[in-house]
Parts: C-alpha cells; sequence; structure tokens
C-alpha cells in the first residue's frame, strides 16, 4: 500500500504545474473579455481622437514655416512646400517678444510657487488636523466656487487701485499668496487618505504640526500638488483679463497682452506665418511642462494616494 501511495505521489509530482490560460489575460476591470473587434475599435477612436486634438496644432505649425504668398493659396496646401524657419526669428523681431516673455515667466513662476504654498497649508488643515467646525468652514471655502468673477472684477480693481498697486504684478501674483477654493478641495481629497495612524504617531514622537507636513505629507500629495502647479501655470500663462486690467506699460506686459498688440498694430497687414510663429512660441512652454509632468498628473488627477 506504502508501494501505491510513493507511485501515485510520484505521478503527481510527475506532472507539469498546469499554466495559467491566456484567455484570463487581456480582460477588462470588472472581469469581462474585450472582443478584439472592441480593440480595435477603442483604438481606432481613441486615434482619430488625437488626431482631432493635435490638428490646430499642426496648422499652426506648418503656417508658421510657410511662406506669405502659399499662406494665401487656395485650397490650403496641407504640407509647406518650402520651410521658412527664418518666420520664427522674425517673429521674436517685430515686438519685444522675449520682454514679455520674461514677464509672463517671472509672473507664472510666482503664482504656481505661491499657489502650492498657500494651498497645501489649508487643505493641510482641513484634511489632517481636527477642529470644531472644520466640514462647516470647508463648505463656505466651495462656495466661493460658485462666485463668478465679474463680481469680483470692479471691487478688486477698487482695492489695489486704492492701495496704488495698478500698473505692477502685485495684483497678478498677490491673488495665490491665498488659497483658492477648487486647488484646496483637490489637495483635501488627496490628503484625506493619509493614514491617521500615522499622523497619530509622529504627533507622539514629539513632531510639530509644520514637520508633519512638510516632512510627512507634503512628499506623498506630491502627484496633486503637481496637477496644481500645472493648472495655476496654464492658467496664468494664458491670462489676458489680469494683465489687460491692471498693466499699461509695455515693459510691464505678458505675452497674452503682447499678442494682441502685435495684431491691432498691424490690423491692415496681418502677417499670419509670423502671428502663428509667435503662437507657437508662446503655446511651447506649456506643451513641454504637460510632457515633463504628465505622469503626475495623471496620478494626482485619479487622486490615488496612499494604499
Amino acid at each position: 500500500m506504502a508501494i501505491n501511495t510513493l507511485d501515485s505521489g510520484t505521478k503527481n509530482l510527475g506532472k507539469s504545474p498546469q499554466l495559467k490560460s491566456r484567455s484570463n489575460y487581456g480582460r477588462n476591470a470588472d472581469g469581462s473579455r474585450q472582443t478584439p473587434v472592441g480593440a480595435w475599435i477603442s483604438r481606432l477612436v481613441m486615434l482619430l481622437v488625437l488626431v482631432l486634438f493635435s490638428l490646430p496644432l499642426y496648422w499652426m505649425l506648418i503656417s508658421a514655416l510657410k511662406t506669405p504668398e502659399e499662406l494665401a493659396q487656395f485650397p490650403p496646401t496641407l504640407f509647406p512646400s518650402e520651410f521658412r524657419w527664418q518666420n520664427f526669428s522674425d517673429a521674436v523681431t517685430v515686438m519685444p517678444f522675449w520682454t514679455f516673455f520674461r514677464n509672463s515667466a517671472i509672473i507664472t513662476v510666482s503664482v504656481v510657487v505661491f499657489s502650492v504654498i498657500s494651498n497645501f497649508i489649508v487643505a493641510y488643515g482641513f484634511s489632517c488636523i481636527d477642529w470644531p467646525g472644520r466640514n462647516k468652514v470647508f463648505f463656505i471655502v466651495l462656495a466661493t466656487l460658485f462666485l463668478p468673477f465679474p463680481v469680483t472684477l470692479i471691487p478688486m480693481f477698487d482695492m489695489w487701485a486704492g492701495l496704488g498697486f495698478v500698473n505692477t504684478w502685485v495684483p497678478l501674483i498677490a491673488p495665490a499668496l491665498f488659497a483658492g477654493g477648487f486647488f484646496t478641495f483637490l489637495l483635501r481629497q488627496f490628503m484625506l487618505q493619509t493614514p491617521k495612524d500615522m499622523l497619530d504617531a509622529a504627533r507622539v514622537d514629539g513632531a510639530s504640526e509644520w514637520s508633519i507636513a512638510w516632512r510627512i505629507v507634503f512628499p506623498t500629495a506630491r502627484p496633486a500638488i503637481t496637477v496644481i502647479a500645472i493648472f495655476a501655470a496654464v492658467g496664468t500663462w494664458n491670462d489676458f483679463m489680469g494683465p489687460l486690467i491692471y498693466l499699461q506699460d509695455e515693459s510691464k506686459q505678458t505675452l497674452s497682452i503682447g499678442m494682441q498688440v502685435f495684431r491691432s498694430v498691424n490690423a491692415q497687414d496681418i502677417q499670419f506665418n509670423l502671428l502663428m510663429a509667435a503662437s507657437f512660441l508662446v503655446l511651447l512652454p506649456l506643451v513641454i511642462l504637460f510632457f515633463l509632468f504628465q505622469r503626475y498628473f495623471i496620478s494626482g488627477i485619479t487622486l490615488g494616494g496612499f494604499k
């Protein structure tokens, strides 16, 4: 009987382990299996959407590389017959492009830094510290999202004019020192996933709230902070209404105002190839910014914090 048991055990050991069926791979998150036709249709739709969203950028680039004569042709050509790279150098000389670029960069970097710091501090108070009335005050912060910009336009201008800050960068940078409703909401939802036991353990060990915030919570909230930085950078870089209202001297204006000045000065004979070249140079930093931080941007939007 022992021999039979040994033989059966040997037979079982000799059998190769059953491999996982390939049909179990390629399933959706809910366990359903996507058919080959459905997979190809999904890829085709994504490709069409990619082409649709990339078409304006492509048209801007090829228009910037064309000659004025080729731009006037009808029907328009889909590819430049002659690459005129000189349009980019001409575009930055027909107007004080680098002055506008420097002003936009200084304002954007300042707003990004102040927005990250202020919104992180406020969101930390709403997510990691328990205090009476915390949720009620947070609802008031959320209510500011429903306040339209034109309602605050005149009072804000009167306030900055009374303080003597019109025609300066202060009205464009100083509001970033105060947290905004949307950024605070985004950071709070991310930071609520921080384990309370870890925060309590740090407090028991004698760590201050500032140490906990900047040494524990801040590094783990990096994806959401990156999203806030990108949103703040894009909004400030493309801001037109703020510089139009508060800035008067050409030496202090930004690229958004400079592009409009270029169009108004050359309204009778607009060189669209130079306009497209300048527009592409204005857009290029934002494209580079997104591709450099797209991994953090996606993870921050999905709000994937601690596991």
